[in-house]
């Protein structure tokens, strides 16, 4: 009887662990996701400028150099009554440089006459647009000393700057702005104050057409007198 018990136990023991062995095991195949999402890089560089942003103190070594490199002295001022055509003095190199710079950066595009006294002086470089004032504050807040005893005299078609009329007991030149002489027999009277740096070659007809033009208080003209454009042509 003993040897049949052991004989049934042996045989269960075999039949359950051949079940054991036919279970199947079934791997996991299922990739993880990430639960976290990678940011997108955004990166932004602005724009590398050509020059530093200009201040007074860095403007005249600024301008020094670039004395060195650009050399023309003829421009052309494309005006709403007309082109006025202008040589630069290189005696006065600051100035000479800074209204080719300021010509090659496409400052006076769209800025005004906004002054203009006949048979006195036409005075232009400004504007009330903001686009002027962007341009401005891009290029940087500087004033150039006055250069006064080169010889240069307030004849009639003389182009010369301005200054600016903000704490400036030494007339230092606003570089912005310009004004020419359209007084017959010339302005001597602003001799030695403000620096002359070139004189129209042709065109003093289309000045003396804007000095004409009625204004109200101010000087300001009654009519718009736009600078199209102002391009180097020698």
């Amino acid at each position: 009887m003993r040897i049949v018990l052991l004989l049934c136990f042996f045989l269960l023991f075999l039949n359950c662990e051949d079940k054991q062995s036919k279970k199947k095991t079934i791997p996991n195949f299922e990739v993880q996701k990430s639960t976290k999402k990678e940011a997108s890089k955004v990166t932004y560089e602005e724009p590398k400028r050509e020059f530093p942003k200009l201040n007074s103190k860095s403007a005249m070594e600024f301008f020094l150099e670039y004395d060195k490199h650009h050399k023309e002295n003829k421009v052309r001022i494309t005006t709403d009554f007309g082109a006025i055509d202008i040589l630069l003095y290189n005696e006065t190199r600051f100035h000479r440089s800074n209204f080719i710079f300021l010509t090659k950066q496409k400052y006076f595009n769209d800025t005004q006459f906004y002054r203009v006294i006949d048979n006195f002086i036409v005075q232009a470089g400004n504007s009330d647009d903001k686009k002027t004032a962007r341009k401005r504050a891009y290029i940087g807040k500087y004033l150039l000393p006055a250069d006064t005893k080169r010889g240069f005299k307030h004849d009639r078609g003389v182009i010369s700057m301005p200054s600016s009329d903000i704490d400036n007991p030494h007339k230092l030149a606003s570089p912005f702005e310009f004004f020419i002489v359209c007084q017959k027999g010339g302005a001597h009277f602003l001799d030695g104050d403000y620096t002359i740096f070139g004189r129209v070659i042709r065109g003093m007809d289309v000045v003396d057409k804007i000095a004409a033009v009625e204004t109200e208080e101010g000087d300001w003209p009654l009519v718009n007198i736009f600078i199209k454009n102002v391009e180097i042509i020698e």
